[in-house]
C-alpha cells in the first residue's frame, strides 16, 4: 500500500517525504506547486501536479496507486495575509480540506493525518498548552485549521475513516544530511529570515513587537526541527494502522525563546552582527505558545533534534547552499551568454 502526500514539495512536506523514504515506505506526493518547488519531491517518487480540491483527480491517484492513507499539508499559512485576505484561506485550507475528506471517504480510505498548527490556541491561559486547551484562534489562518480538525472529527464519528491531527509549533531547520530545506521565496519563517539576514540576501529583518507581556517584550515560539517533526507523522500513522482511534496531538518540544533570542542565537552561530529593527506587532500573533507533547511522546515519539543552535546550523547550511546553486546557476547563463555572443557567422 502506498500514501498520499499532499503538499509534499513544500518544507514539512517534502522533508516527511524523506522520512517515509528512509523507512521504506511509499509515498506519492500531489502538489501544485504555488509554494513548493518540483525539485524538493526526490527522483523516482511518483509526482502528480494538481490540486487536493479535485476529487476526480484525486479518486484516481487512490485507485491507480492503491493508496490507504493520505497525509494532508497543502494549505496557505501565513497569518498576516490570513487576516488580509481570510476568503482566500477558508477556501484553500478548509474547502479543499472538504473536498479531499469527501474523497477519503468516497473511496474507504481508514487513515487521514491532518497537518494543523498551534495557531488555533490563539493566546493560551497557561502554558504548556496542552490538547485539552479551549482553542481560540486570532487569525482567519488559525480558523481555517480549526474548522478542517472540526470537520475531521464529525467524519471520523460518521465513517470509517481515522485519524490523527498534528498541531505544530514552530518549525525551524533543515534535513541534517543537506537533501533539503525551506527554499520558499519570501517566507516568513523567523529563523529563515534572520540567517538570509546574517548572510546577506536580506539588507535587515524586523522584530514584529516589543510590548508583548513576556520578559523581553518579544513573542515567544517554541521551536521544532522539521526533521523531528517529519517522524512525527510516521508515529501517527502506525498508531492508526495499529488501529488506534483517532487523536489530535501537540508537537513541539516543550521549551519556548523569544524573537530576540532567537535572533542572539543566530548572531552567534553565524559570527555576523545583522540589524534587527523594531517594528509594530503583527496582526494574529499570540504572545507565548509553548507545547505540552506529553500525549504524542507516549505513542513513541522519539524527538532527536532539540537544540535550537542545531535547528540554526541546519537551517544555514542549507541557505548557504542555496547561495551556492543560484551563483553556480548564475555563472552558466553568464557562460552561455557570452559563447551565443562570439558565435561564428554562418556562411
Amino acid at each position: 500500500m502506498a500514501t498520499l502526500i499532499t503538499g509534499g514539495a513544500g518544507f514539512i512536506g517534502g522533508h516527511t517525504v524523506l522520512a517515509f523514504l528512509d523507512r521504506g515506505e511509499v509515498p506519492i506526493v500531489l502538489d501544485d506547486l504555488s509554494t513548493g518547488s518540483r525539485e524538493a519531491v526526490p527522483s523516482g517518487v511518483p509526482f502528480v501536479i494538481g490540486d487536493v480540491g479535485d476529487t476526480e483527480l484525486v479518486s484516481h491517484l487512490i485507485r491507480d496507486y492503491k493508496i490507504d492513507a493520505i497525509v494532508h499539508f497543502a494549505a496557505k499559512i501565513i497569518v498576516p495575509e490570513s487576516v488580509a485576505d481570510p476568503l482566500k484561506y477558508y477556501f484553500n485550507n478548509t474547502v479543499k480540506t472538504h473536498a479531499l475528506l469527501k474523497t477519503a471517504v468516497d473511496e474507504n480510505l481508514k487513515h487521514f493525518v491532518f497537518s494543523s498548527s498551534a495557531a488555533v490556541y490563539g493566546n493560551p491561559s497557561s502554558t504548556p498548552v496542552s490538547e485539552t486547551a479551549l482553542p481560540a484562534p486570532l487569525s482567519p489562518y488559525g480558523m481555517s485549521k480549526l474548522m478542517s480538525e472540526y470537520m475531521l472529527a464529525d467524519v471520523s464519528a460518521a465513517s470509517k475513516l481515522r485519524h490523527v491531527t498534528l498541531r505544530y509549533f514552530n518549525v525551524a531547520g533543515a534535513d541534517p544530511a543537506g537533501r533539503l530545506g525551506q527554499s520558499t521565496p519570501g517566507a516568513t519563517h523567523l529563523i529563515k529570515v534572520a540567517i538570509e539576514t546574517a548572510l546577506r540576501r536580506r539588507p535587515s529583518m524586523s522584530i514584529y513587537g516589543d510590548d508583548y507581556p513576556t520578559p523581553d517584550g518579544t513573542c515567544i515560539r517554541d521551536y521544532v526541527h522539521v526533521s523531528d517533526l517529519a517522524q512525527a507523522h510516521l508515529v501517527a500513522l502506525d498508531h492508526l494502522r495499529n488501529g488506534g482511534a483517532s487523536r489530535t496531538l501537540n508537537c513541539g518540544y516543550g521549551r519556548g525563546y523569544s524573537v530576540k533570542e532567537v535572533v542572539r542565537a543566530v548572531k552567534m552561530i553565524t559570527g555576523v552582527d545583522f540589524e534587527a529593527r523594531q517594528a509594530a506587532r503583527r496582526a494574529g500573533d499570540p504572545a507565548s505558545i509553548v507545547a505540552d507533547s506529553d500525549q504524542l511522546l507516549s505513542l513513541g515519539w522519539k524527538p532527536k533534534l532539540n537544540d535550537l543552535p542545531k535547528m540554526i546550523e541546519h537551517a544555514c547550511n542549507w541557505e548557504r547552499r542555496l547561495m551556492t546553486s543560484v551563483a553556480t546557476a548564475r555563472r552558466g547563463q553568464a557562460s552561455t551568454a557570452v559563447n551565443v555572443g562570439h558565435a561564428p557567422a554562418l556562411p
